[in-house]
Order: C-alpha cells, then structure tokens, then sequence
C-alpha cells in the first residue's frame, strides 16, 4: 500500500470544538469525521497522518476509534528538546495506545535535532516490528542524505521526506531536494499544500481563524495566480483548492491535505487523478514567482532546531 500512496489525509484539523472554532474557523464533530474516514475508504484514499499534538492531542485518539483494519497511519515523533533515551519509545507507545494498535505504517522524525540518537532509536522500533516504513520531517538535503546513509547502515531505506511543498513554496524543488527523493526512491509528501487557505478560491468568504488576518494580507498578491487557478478550474471542472492539490500530483509530490468532511475527500480523490500539461505548470509556477508571496516558508520550524547541529 505505502508503494502506491497518491494522497494523504490530513488530521490535523481534527480536535475539540476550542480548537476547530480557533484554528480552523469552525467545529466539525466525529459524525461528520467518521463519514469522512469512510469515504475515504470507499475511494481508496486510506492513509492518514497524524501527530501527538494534532487537536490539541484529540485527532490520534479519534484515528483510533475510526481506523480499519487496512487503513495506514502515519505517525511522528517530535523532538523538541535533545535527545533522552527511550523518548522516542516513550511516545510511539503512546501512539500505539491511542491507535489501538501494535505497530504505525509510516513513523517520521519530524525534526532534524540529534539524528544520528533519535534514528538509531527508531530502529530498534522497527526492528520490534513497532514501525513498518521510515521517514523524516522538515529536514533539509543534507539532513536528509545524513538520515538515509544512518538507516541503510542498519538495512532499512529512508521511506520517504515530508515537507512544506505548495505552488507558492517550492524551494525543496529549486535546491534539488525533489530531485534528490526521486533518483533515490524516496517518497516526497508535501504538507499545508493549501498554505491555510490562502491558495483556496479568493471569491468564497473565509470564516474568521488565527490565520485568517496573515492570509488577507497575502492575497492582494496573488490576484494574478488566482486568474490561472480559476482557469484551470474552469477547464478541469475542480475547485481552485483542487488546482493546488493536482499540482502536486502532477509533479509526482504526495499531498497531505486537511479533511473533516467527506466532500473534501472526494475533491482530493478526484484532484490527484488530474495531470497538468507541462505548459499548464509553467504557467501557475510564473504567476505564483511573480507575486513573491509567502505565508508559511518552507522550512517553518527551522526555529526549534538547535543552531550548531551535530552531523556525523
């Protein structure tokens, strides 16, 4: 199954009714979430991914709940602090429990701090049988050649790279990155491919968010994007949303895209069967240059990481 991913689910937006109404605009209760999961389902699109902290830690919990016996989930272990054996076991188990199962699909490393300490755990876990493929997280070309030399050492291959990929954010592409995943057989997988609303059709009014006041200032920007969004919407028959999300399928990227509701499913089961002429990918990549907006960056929680690195 993990050899044939296309898309991804996002969980992120599921939570609590705190966080759905702050964060995301709006609450959308487990019903709705469960009708989701099961269209999924119905149209093959049955990975999931998922963190500890997504809804305020509620997502993994319902994802426990919801999952089928075929359905992938993918999981991550985030360290915000230095390495501390068995803070990875500690977590993943924590994981497991939530799942209810005995072992995560896919399990990240969703932050290059102490990769050589944090990997060499995880392989322990794989060799339980804990963890089936492995990945890393918002790793940078070297970080990840690094990780990829550090598993096969232990005769594991580097499953695959999950970053912050979107039509206006495409330095992992223009640093060789992509690349880079594609000569190796590494899966690239693309998060916020949406960049929190912002590349969604600018007719439709947005309820209010967090986010919603750093997305209106960027959109003045890219009134010139949105022209060939809609365009392309037109001659496809999909939303502009949809025209972000087949963008990624047309440049072989795995798109993780936030759904609560089985239409969001639907469009992205349809959006990622689309391919983009190349002409058509010229043309929304120059109007998305020209603009020069950013809202998220493509390396958003470079922050956390320690500025000396050790790399081994």
């Amino acid at each position: 199954m993990c050899d044939e991913i296309k898309a991804v689910i996002g969980t992120n937006s599921w939570g609590s009714k705190a966080y759905g109404k702050v964060f995301r605009g709006s609450y959308v209760d487990e019903a709705v979430i469960s009708e989701a999961v099961a269209t999924g389902s119905r149209l093959g699109l049955k990975v999931f991914d998922l963190a500890r902290d997504y809804g305020f830690g509620k997502a993994q919990k319902i994802m426990g709940g919801l999952a089928e016996e075929d359905t992938v989930i993918s999981a991550k272990y985030t360290p915000f602090k230095r390495y501390k054996k068995n803070c990875v076991r500690k977590s993943l188990e924590k994981d497991l429990e939530d799942f209810r199962r005995s072992y995560v699909d896919i399990y990240w490393l969703h932050l290059p701090i102490d990769i050589k300490e944090h990997l060499e755990e995880i392989i322990e876990l794989y060799n339980e049988g804990k963890i089936r493929h492995v990945g890393v997280s918002n790793f940078d070309p070297e970080e990840c050649i690094l990780s990829k030399k550090i598993l096969e050492k232990a005769g594991i291959p580097l499953y695959g790279v999950q970053n912050h990929y979107s039509i206006i954010s495409r330095e992992w592409e223009k640093n060789g990155l992509l690349e880079w995943c594609s000569e190796n057989g590494v899966s690239f997988w693309a998060w916020a491919v949406l960049e929190e609303g912002l590349l969604t059709d600018p007719r439709k009014k947005q309820k209010f968010s967090v986010m919603k006041p750093f997305v209106n200032r960027q959109k003045r920007k890219l009134r010139e994007l949105y022209k060939v969004m809609i365009s392309l919407g037109k001659k496809y028959d999909i939303t502009v949303p949809q025209v972000a999300e087949a963008f990624c399928a047309s440049k072989g990227i795995v798109p993780i895209s936030g759904c609560r509701r089985p239409s969001q499913v639907s469009e992205l089961a349809q959006a990622v069967g689309i391919r983009f002429t190349d002409d058509e990918i010229r043309r929304i990549e120059a109007a998305a240059d020209s603009a020069g907006a950013k809202l998220l960056g493509p390396d958003l929680f470079r922050f956390y990481v320690p500025k000396k690195k050790v790399i081994s």
